[in-house]
Parts: structure tokens; sequence; C-alpha cells
């Protein structure tokens, strides 16, 4: 009894007290790294931090009172709480401590803080519920656990609680979402979507009321949905406009500026405020679209008068967009584009799905006597192609040699790891994502010759490592490593070749598991596009590394925790590589707070960097997809 009641004391002092004051110190270690606008505004700041840590205490006070113990994920209460703040948000907890670190960067005008810190921390606080507390609610409780982010799918009229909870989960994050991407400012060389003749057309005044009446009814459709699903249908369309739409944002450099008129009436000066320094920079596709069609859709599915009565709205909803001048007719048509994409996500999904399947079982090989080639071997050597076409071409002058380091050094870092980490029979030659990274790194150190700092190198490298390892996720459908663990609860993908991993090691060949290559391909894009987004506005070498690193580290953390590969070990509650993962993300922490390391330079790659990817591309293709099958040499088989 006493050594658990010193591990939960030292576990609560590393969340209430050490990790306050890391995050204290990461923000003020990478102060001068964050060239955005902080928000300095006591009064509000104060009252974010209150109203945080009042959400955060009564969390805590339920998991006490109805839940039986404290809010600690090494010694969890005995019973699950559905009651209080948690009928509201099924994590006040975590929202109350993101709301109060953001309350301490507007309070103390921390642009770290704002812009780096608090991010940081939701998106760590996310995954670690679906990393780990999701699945372990699942395995203690069962069934019993429900998700009161979105209404139930049952019949019937929403409840108060439900109604007001998409504003937590939906509405606020958006907006949130959206005035940050906005405040990061445009693209350097960013460009407009405007059509010549639009500069010509007229602004009419008047179609404000329409342009504002799409707000109004964002916030009115909440509650005035009739039924559950289509409650649930509003929120889940909206959630999935934010994941489309916003990585766009992050990667298309456009800026369309509101055209500029002169006020003459009351909804001209009210057109006028919305002209903020924000305006045109998260413009293409309209979100003002996208929510106008989804507010139709929702609200007019009950009869076909209403339907008409919508739907016409939000089509004049669409055309104020550009009578008012806030948007030009291709952010419009880019809108009604991104909206059908959102309806048939669902759709997408499945395809998705069926074609990550057909990769999955399209294992093919080819004898030319004792060699055998593999055709997933082709899927790594376009990954290093692509890498090497990204990686060069940043690092300028001498690239090349420096480039060639560290693919070598990444390829022996990667058998080795797999090698010793994995403990892999010694005669297969498998490969290792973190080993690969730890090579790269030390064959970054011949960039010294070329300029004094050795950061540039690691950002390239970081660049170009999402666009990499997601090319290279499609080898691993092929061969069936990093394969999820059986899916119950959303569609996955079944593996059925007599040659893949899963078929040959594991009991899961034909049973659906979860498409865990799938998810990370998809979260690789969006690390890569944010990385682009961060080229775009000047951002340090050191900053990239850093970014780079806790967003693949929070990727990396949930994605291992719906994987079902035996030999990863588990200690301590968490498999191998989440432990990997939390030590990723800290030190990505760490090097955001390297001062006054340069910006990265794009330019188009030479004739050098094209041969040197086309050399390492066919080389890759016979380390990771040629192997002698029949010979007894140490690293001769791949499987």
């Amino acid at each position: 009894m006493r050594r658990g009641a010193a591990a939960r004391a030292a576990y609560g002092a590393i969340f209430v007290i050490a990790l306050p004051l890391a995050l204290v110190v990461w923000g003020r270690g990478a102060a001068g790294n964050v060239h955005l606008p902080a928000i300095h505004a006591p009064v509000l700041g104060i009252g974010l931090i209150a109203c945080g840590v009042v959400i955060l205490l009564s969390g805590m006070f339920l998991l006490w009172r109805q839940g039986g113990g404290l809010p600690m994920n090494a010694f969890p209460p005995a019973r699950y709480v559905t009651g209080g703040a948690y009928a509201l948000v099924p994590h006040p907890i975590y929202g109350g401590f993101v709301i109060a670190c953001a309350g301490a960067a507007i309070w103390t005008g921390s642009a770290s803080g704002l812009w780096l810190v608090a991010p940081s921390v939701a998106l760590g606080c996310a995954a670690l519920v679906l990393g780990y507390e999701l699945p372990d609610l699942r395995a203690r409780f069962g069934r019993r656990i429900r998700s009161p982010w979105l209404p139930e799918t049952q019949a019937g009229e929403p409840k108060f609680l439900e109604r007001l909870r998409i504003y937590f989960v939906v509405v606020i994050p958006w907006l949130v979402c959206f005035e940050l991407i906005g405040m990061m400012g445009p693209a350097r060389n960013a460009v407009s979507s405007y059509f010549r003749f639009e500069q010509s057309l007229p602004i009419w005044q008047w179609t404000e009321a329409i342009y504002a009446s799409a707000y109004l009814a964002v916030l009115a459709a909440p509650l005035l949905i009739a039924s559950r699903v289509a409650l649930r249908r509003f929120a889940l369309r909206g959630l999935m406009a934010m994941g489309l739409i916003f990585p766009l944002y992050l990667m298309l450099p456009f800026y369309v500026p509101p055209r500029a008129f002169a006020p003459d009436s009351p909804l001209g000066t009210m057109l006028s405020w919305e002209r903020t320094p924000i305006s045109g920079i998260g413009a293409i596709p309209s979100f003002h679209v996208v929510w106008a069609c989804n507010v139709a859709a929702t609200l007019g599915d009950d009869s076909r008068a209403r339907r008409i009565a919508f739907w016409t709205w939000a089509i004049l909803v669409a055309l104020s967009c550009v009578t008012t001048g806030m948007h030009s007719i291709a952010d419009v048509l880019a809108g009604f584009v991104a909206y059908g994409a959102v309806v048939c996500l669902p759709i997408l999904w499945r395809a998705v799905l069926c074609g990550a399947e057909r990769v999955a079982n399209s294992w093919r090989e080819w004898r030319i006597g004792p060699v055998r080639i593999i055709n997933h071997g082709g899927y790594a050597a376009v990954a290093a192609c692509v890498g090497i076409l990204i990686i060069a071409p940043l690092l300028g002058r001498g690239g090349e040699t420096v480039v060639l380091s560290m693919w070598s050094c990444s390829i022996a870092g990667a058998v080795l790891w797999a090698q010793i980490v994995e403990g892999s029979p010694a005669l297969l030659r498998p490969l290792g994502f973190y080993g690969g990274m730890l090579g790269a790194i030390a064959g970054a150190l011949p960039a010294l010759l070329f300029r004094s700092s050795l950061w540039p190198a690691l950002a390239a490298v970081c660049v170009a490592a999402p666009w990499i390892q997601a090319l290279g996720r499609l080898r691993c459908l092929v061969q069936g490593c990093c394969h999820g663990r059986p899916s119950e609860l959303m569609p996955g993908i079944r593996y059925t070749h007599p040659r893949s991993r899963v078929c040959r090691l594991t009991m899961f060949g034909g049973i659906q598991v979860h498409a865990t290559p799938v998810y990370s391909i998809l979260w690789n894009v969006v690390v890569g596009l944010a990385l682009l987004r961060l080229i775009q506005v000047g951002a340090g070498a050191a900053t990239l590394l850093g970014i780079y690193l806790l967003l693949s580290g929070c990727g990396r953390f949930v994605e291992e925790a719906y994987r079902g590969e035996p030999q990863t070990s588990t200690m301590w509650g968490l498999r191998l590589y989440q432990w990997i993962a939390i030590a990723v993300v800290l030190a990505g922490a760490a090097a955001t707070c390297v001062p006054r390391s340069q910006a990265l330079m794009w330019s188009a790659p030479g004739s050098a960097s094209w041969l040197l990817a086309v050399a390492c591309g066919a080389l890759t293709w016979f380390i990771s997809g040629v192997d002698f099958p029949e010979s007894s040499r140490r690293f001769a088989r791949l499987t």
C-alpha cells in the first residue's frame, strides 16, 4: 500500500507540477522562433485560465466521487463516469487544461505559448485519448463505452445537451482553427484566385444581409435540427469539412483579399467590419459555401418545400460571397466541390480501404535463378526517389553528397534497428523506421563540410520524411508489416495472400483488421502539408525539425495502439514504440528551442539530383525487394 501511494504521488506530481513547469520553460525557450503575432489580453487570458481550471477540477472531482478513483491513467478509477461535465464533453480534464494553457499564453502575450505550446498540448491530449485511453476504456468497460462527442444514431429528438455539445465539438473548434490559420498570414509568393474580370465587378452592399445570414444559420442550426440522426450528420459533415479543407489552406498558397469599396449604408459599414487582417487567407475553398450547404441539406431534409427554400438560400449565400467582394468565383466553385467531397467522403473512405486491401494482397514475385524480385520493393524505390528530389534541392550546394551519406546511413540504421530492437532472425533482412531516422541524422554530419550548421540538413530530411514514409507504407501493405489488430467497431481491411506476414505469422489472416498503414499515410500527408506551409512562412530549420518530430511522434503513438504485430513488446501499459514516440515528441519540443536557425529555400532539382534519385531508388529496391530465398547467408532473405 505504501508503494502504491508513493507511485500515485509521483504520477500526480509529474502532471500537476512537472508538466506545467516544463511547458513554461518550453514556451520561454521557443519564444524567439515563433514569428507569428501574439495576443496580449490579460483580462481575456485570466478568464480563460479560470474557465479551464474550473472545467479541469470539475472533471477531477467527478472521477473521484462517481468513478471511485483519481484521474490517473496508470491507476484508473473503477467506474465509468458519464454525468456532470462528462455528459457535455468526454474529456473535461484535458479540455480544461488546453483552455488554461491558451489562456496563460494570452495573459502573458506569449506567441510561442499560443502557437506552439497550447496546440501541442491539445494534440498530445488527443493522442493520449486515441492511443491509450479509448482502447483501455473499451477493454475495461466494453459496450458500456459511448462517445458523447456526437449524438447517438437512435431515433427521436435530440436532448438539449446533445445540441449544446455540437458547439463545443464542431463550431468553436472550427472558429479557433480558422482564426489561427488566418493569423499565420499569407504564404510567401501567394497567388490570387480572382479572374481578371472580377476586379471590375460591382459590390452590392445590400447583399451583406444574405452573406451574414450564414453565421446566424450555423449558430441556430444545432437548436433547430429535429432529429438525432440529422444532428449527427450535420456535426459529422462539419468535422469532415474541417479535416478536408484546413489541410488545403495549409497547402495551397492562395491569398484572396476582399475587393475594395466605399461603404455608403449601414450594411456597407457592416461589410467593412468583416474585412479583418486575416480576410482572404483561408478563402479557397469557401467555408461560407460549405456551411450554407450543410445547413440547407440538414434543415431542408423534411419536405420538398423546405428543401427548395433552404437550397435557394444556400445558393444566394454563395452568390453573395462574390457580390460582397469577400470571395472570388473560384472560391465559391471550390466550396461546392469541397462540400460534394464531404458528402461522398464515406464512399471515398470505403473506396480507399478497398484499394488498400487490393494493394495488401497484390504480392508478386519473379525468380531469376537464385534471385527473387518482389514487387513491393518498387514502392520503397519510389519513396527513396521522391525523398532525394525533395532533400537535395533544399540543401543547395553540396546537397547530393550529403543526401548520399544520409541515404547510406539510414539504410544501415534501419537494418541494425530491426535486428537489435525487434529481435528478428539473423538470416532475415528487416528494416526499422526509427533506425533509419537515427541513421539519417548520423549521415547528415557531412553537411558541416558545406555549411556552418547541421540544422538545415536535418530539417530537409524532416520535410521529405512524411512523403517517404507515406509511400513506404504501401510496401508495408504488401509485405504485411505494420498491420493492425482486429477491428470490430470500424471498417478495416483483410489480408488473404499467403505470402503476407499477416497470414504467415499471425492468426489475423482473412480477418478484418485496422488499416494502420492507411492511417499512417493519411497522417503523414497532413504532416507534410504542415511542414510545407511552415516553409512558406519562413520557419527556421530547427523549428521545422521540431514540428516534424512533434507531429510524427503523436501520430505514431496513436497508430501503434491499433497495430497487431505480435513481436512488439509492451512495457508499463504502453507498447515499445509508444514510449519511443513520447521520446520523439520530447526531442521535438527541445528542437523548437534552438535559436537563430536559418530558413530553407526550395529550388528545382538539377540533373545531378535526378541521377542520384534514380540510382538510390534502384539500390533501395534491391535492398527492400530483392533477396536470395534459398541462401543461408546472413541478411540473404527478406521473408
